[in-house]
């Protein structure tokens, strides 16, 4: 007698179809545009884009509950409340690999630490309010419910953390591509052709792979609380230096080597598959 093997959960062709083609149909309508992403029209095409992997994510989970296929096996669903609080200390953790790397940088006579324009950014937010509600959006909300709450389990299901870090980690990279071409984004500033542009496209790795593992301790809410505190501590210390970019790469490769080992032996946190599983999932759309 034998068992039948669980289908493998569908809608990764699907996902980064989706994504793509949202985003980078509009990054190159904001490129064909002119002017920055602040300026109209520019900034419509510019923040549209941004939502990419969410719309990627809405058309798998459409897909999903039409065909009544099962909820990934790796998807992080809402157990226990207190699972969320776990989303502090990731964010913490998070804003000490800049903060730390930053610091690092400066003892091994690197670029100094200055808020000067981290302060400026804020002033022309409006203000620290409207400041950090543009971080969590612009990113975290934007991207994280497709990157982590969709591709993640998808690609859990037949690769290890590393692995599915790593996928993820090229993806993103090249997701932003057209960013380097839009003036006024900070790609554009970093340059594609230089140590800036290589380091920031090189950050995303373990990126992917500290998002990835807030994610398996807490879900979606983890890993905006990761991505959020990563890229607003980068804009608030101006990070641009390719030295500073160096150390902050170095910490955060450490710290998330560190964290995949701990997990290493430990039992995936996700929901069996079940077909038509219609459960409150964290955060996300499966």
């Amino acid at each position: 007698m034998t068992t039948a093997t669980p289908p493998r959960p569908g809608g990764l062709g699907l996902f980064w179809a989706v994504t793509f083609a949202t985003t980078w149909t509009c990054w190159l309508g904001a490129i064909a545009i002119g002017g920055t992403p602040t300026s109209f029209p520019t900034a419509v095409p510019y923040l549209l884009g941004g939502f990419g992997p969410v719309f990627g994510a809405i058309a798998v989970r459409l897909r999903r509950t039409r065909r009544l296929e099962p909820v990934p096996a790796h998807t992080v669903p809402v157990r226990q409340g207190s699972r969320l609080l776990w989303a502090l200390p990731l964010l913490a953790l998070a804003v000490a690999t800049v903060a730390g790397a930053a610091v690092l940088a400066d003892l091994l006579d690197g670029p100094a630490i200055d808020l000067t324009e981290g302060r400026d950014l804020v002033a022309t937010a409006g203000g620290p309010a409207p400041f950090l509600i543009s971080m969590l959006i612009a990113g975290p909300l934007a991207e994280e419910p497709g990157w982590r709450g969709t591709a993640y389990p998808r690609l859990r299901a037949t690769m290890n953390r590393l692995q599915t870090g790593l996928v993820l980690g090229a993806a993103w990279a090249v997701w932003h591509l057209p960013l380097f071409f839009i003036t006024g984004t900070v790609q554009n500033e970093l340059g594609l052709v230089s140590w800036s542009g290589l380091l920031f496209s090189l950050s995303v790795f373990p990126m992917a792979l500290l998002t990835g593992y807030a994610y398996e301790v807490a879900g979606v809410v983890a890993s905006i609380a990761v991505h959020f505190g990563v890229n607003t501590t980068m804009a608030l210390l101006n990070v641009r230096s390719p030295a500073t970019q160096a150390a902050v790469l170095a910490v955060q490769i450490t710290v998330t080597a560190v964290l995949l080992a701990s997990r290493r032996n430990r039992p995936a946190t996700g929901l069996p598959a079940q077909a038509g599983r219609r459960d409150r999932e964290l955060g996300g759309i499966r």
